[in-house]
């Protein structure tokens, strides 16, 4: 179910979206064993599936991905990727993996969709969790310094989070052109995430000051401030890799 994407992937393109997903979903991965995780929409190239295995077993020694690919030619030129842990299936949104996925990691998929099939697409991601699982769904740059996404348990969606390479950012809403397709088209007065965006960037007006210890320490300054007013659900140590989530609920589209 779905339809065939443009393909474009790069090496260590989703490393963001990968070290944020072993942080807050390591312990559920190796708890559950053997569990099975789904990159989604891989491209044209495996290197994603194949760097998100790497990733994952430094957490969760056990866990096995599926890339999943609408494209037929694409599962055959991966087929010589393959290797313990890692395999590559034709499918697409109605995840054709026999056990429940404990992870559904779907990267620039939804982009070229529209906004109000959004919705139906995540339902149908989450109704294949496992108990516990997650799906995360999101945007990202070329070459991965610039990343958004939304985290949905079975229940449905729970956080967004934003992450950047700061040296590459002269304020916070230049971000805003990475904003996953449920929230991309919202980013005008009167919407949720165009507040946050804008209280942002005078946070990080604010912490100019910062500055002259680095971006980090900006970024920090400025997520600290803007957690006054704000649900951000992380710390310091997440602030620190040049990352902030926040709360579903607080930019979820009007309507």
């Amino acid at each position: 179910m779905g339809t065939v994407t443009r393909g474009t992937t790069n090496p260590n393109r989703l490393r963001r979206m990968d070290r944020w997903i072993a942080h807050v979903h390591g312990g559920a991965l190796r708890r559950a064993g053997e569990a099975v995780a789904v990159d989604l929409g891989y491209g044209a190239a495996p290197w994603t599936a194949v760097e998100l295995l790497g990733r994952l077993r430094a957490v969760a020694p056990l866990v096995r991905v599926v890339g999943l690919e609408i494209e037929p030619a694409r599962v055959a030129a991966a087929r010589p990727y393959e290797r313990d842990g890692l395999v590559f299936r034709h499918g697409g949104f109605e995840i054709p993996v026999a056990e429940r996925p404990m992870l559904v990691r779907a990267a620039n998929v939804l982009r070229q969709y529209e906004e109000g099939e959004v919705a139906g697409v995540w339902e149908r991601l989450c109704a294949r969790l496992a108990p516990g699982g997650l799906v995360v769904e999101g945007t990202c740059d070329e070459v991965g310094r610039r990343h958004v996404w939304v985290a949905l348990g079975p229940e449905g969606p729970r956080t967004v989070t934003f992450a950047a390479r700061l040296g590459s950012l002269e304020r916070p809403s230049d971000l805003a052109e990475r904003l996953p397709k449920a929230l991309i088209h919202r980013n005008v007065s009167g919407e949720p995430v165009h507040a946050f965006l804008r209280d942002f960037d005078r946070a990080w007006a604010a912490a100019a000051p910062y500055a002259s210890y680095g971006a980090r320490q900006r970024w920090i300054r400025a997520v600290r401030d803007l957690a006054v007013d704000w649900p951000v659900v992380d710390g310091p140590g997440r602030w620190r890799q040049g990352e902030v989530t926040v709360r579903w609920e607080a930019l979820a589209p009007r309507g």
